[in-house]
């Protein structure tokens, strides 16, 4: 749904069956999409006839691990990295925390450097 914004960023605020149809989506599925992403301020929202949905910045300005975040939350490999200290009672003597540790940070930092931008400028 932010990709297709995106890329239509220059017609305004676009209505939810105008994305519904162009990405072969439900208009009941973008509804409640849009309800989490517009919950954090990602969006520009005018409701009556030219009403619809726009990005509130630029598509450089968005990452795939934020967009991400908002709708997936978390994006830790497991639950023992989800908070910010680590809760597993097995920490202390856990063998696999590093990599679980490393593979957090390469996924973080593999969506964290993709933009909507670069989606739409490899196409």
């Amino acid at each position: 749904m932010l990709l297709d914004l995106a890329e239509h960023k220059e017609e305004g605020f676009i209505p939810l069956k105008d994305i519904a149809q162009r990405q072969d989506i439900s208009k009941q599925y973008l509804e409640q999409i849009v309800s989490i992403i517009n919950s954090s301020g990602a969006l520009r929202a005018n409701r009556g006839k030219q009403g619809g949905y726009m990005l509130a910045k630029e598509p450089s300005e968005y990452t795939v691990g934020e967009i991400l975040r908002i709708t997936e939350g978390n994006l830790a490999p497991v639950a023992c990295l989800e908070d910010k200290v680590n809760q597993c009672e097995r920490v202390k003597k856990c063998k696999t925390l590093s990599m679980w540790k490393g593979l957090n940070k390469v996924i973080a930092d593999y969506l964290d450097g993709i933009t909507l931008q670069d989606l739409l400028d490899s196409n």
